[in-house]
Parts: C-alpha cells; structure tokens; sequence
C-alpha cells in the first residue's frame, strides 16, 4: 500500500476523517438490506462476560452488546466518537477508552472481543498485527465477533479499484484518504486460518458480512 511515513500519514488522515465526520457519522448508513441480519446473527452469538468493542465509533453497536454483556470496554480513537458513544449507551457497565488501536495494548483479559465495521480500515500491512491484538485481548477461551462491509463506490476509487484508499467527503465537500480493503468473505476466511484463527465468515443479503470464531488455544504462544 504505502511506505512507513506515508503510511502513517493515511492512518492519520483516516483518524481525522472518523474525528470530523462524527456529528454526521449516520447519515453516512449504507442504504441496503442485510443491517438486520447483523443484528440476529450478534444476538445468537451472544455476546456474554466482558465485552471488548474496538473502534466503537459512536456507539452504534454498545447497547445490543450490553444486553449481553457483564461489562463493555469501548475503545475508539475519537474523543468526539466516544462522547456520542456515551451519550448513546450511557455509562453504566461501560468504560470508554480513547486510543488509537495501532498504538494500543489492553490492560486485562475479555471473553469476547467485538468490532463494527473497522477491519476493512486495516490496511493490509497492519492485518497480522492487529490480530494480534486481539488474541492478546482475549481469554484463552475467548471468541470474537465482527460486522463489516466491502462496498465502495465509483467515485471514491481515487488511486483504482485494486487500491486500498479511497476517498470519503464529509456533507460540506470536504475531502479525506481512508483505508477500505474490500475484503471477501471466503479470501478473509482462509487469510484468517493461515495465521491460526478458527473463525467462519458469513455474507449476508447486501453488502455487509460478519463473522465469529476463536483461536484455538493449541496455536496461541
């Protein structure tokens, strides 16, 4: 994708984008079906023990996991984000966290670790170590949970459709780089299983996937 200086730089620019387009985050909703299938599929996985949702943006998600969940922790890089986030689901049973997750390290262990629409804006260098993380977020006997999309439209394809970056614009025109790997769902499954995760991804009727597993304990180190 990128060297490590401009690498950076996207990263950056892709974190002030989620910071400015906060206030409108929802009128961004992609305008198709299968959002609902998400939401069965999360609420028959349930969700129980403490929860770990990264990238919770402005919690979109927070309440369906509470109704789960002992306990969330949030984390996001927006302070704007997760002043929504808080204001959307409240504070009970809920930590909210601001950091950006390429830096980030958890302080303790979870029984599941959740995230909504965030893995598709891991760049490709970043795939390995990011799951990574979340095996160092879990328990041993932890499972994950994950939401996603590949859409991306015509005009944001800014370097070509076989580029990972694109370009999102904010209501008022104003125009950033971001990370959108169209990951497929059976591409991501076997990336997935080549660096030990058992984790079975599932399209859905529009654009959105999700997907659910673990990492077996006989490949963790």
């Amino acid at each position: 994708m990128a060297g490590g200086d401009d690498l950076g730089a996207l990263l950056d620019e892709q974190a002030a984008f989620y910071r400015a387009v906060s206030a409108e985050y929802d009128d961004h909703a992609l305008p198709f079906p299968g959002g609902g299938e998400l939401s069965q599929a999360l609420d028959a996985f349930r969700p129980a023990g403490s929860v770990l949702e990264l990238a919770c943006g402005p919690g979109t998600w927070t309440p369906r996991l509470l109704r789960h969940a002992t306990d969330v922790t949030a984390v996001d890089a927006s302070a704007e984000m997760l002043g929504i986030a808080a204001a959307r689901a409240g504070r009970e049973r809920v930590r909210f966290v601001q950091a950006d997750l390429f830096d980030w390290r958890p302080d303790r262990r979870y029984d599941v670790v959740f995230f909504g629409f965030w893995l598709s804006h891991v760049p490709t260098e970043r795939f390995a170590s990011f799951w990574s993380l979340v095996a160092d977020c879990l328990r041993p006997d932890g499972r994950v949970f994950f939401v996603d999309d590949a859409y991306r439209t015509d005009e944001e394809l800014i370097e070509g459709e076989h580029s990972p970056v694109i370009q999102r614009r904010l209501t008022d025109g104003t125009a950033y780089r971001i990370v959108k790997v169209p990951h497929r769902p059976e591409d991501l499954e076997q990336r997935l299983d080549r660096i030990g995760w058992r984790i079975r991804v599932h399209p859905t009727s529009g654009p959105f996937y999700w997907g659910s597993g673990n990492r077996p304990q006989t490949t963790r180190k």
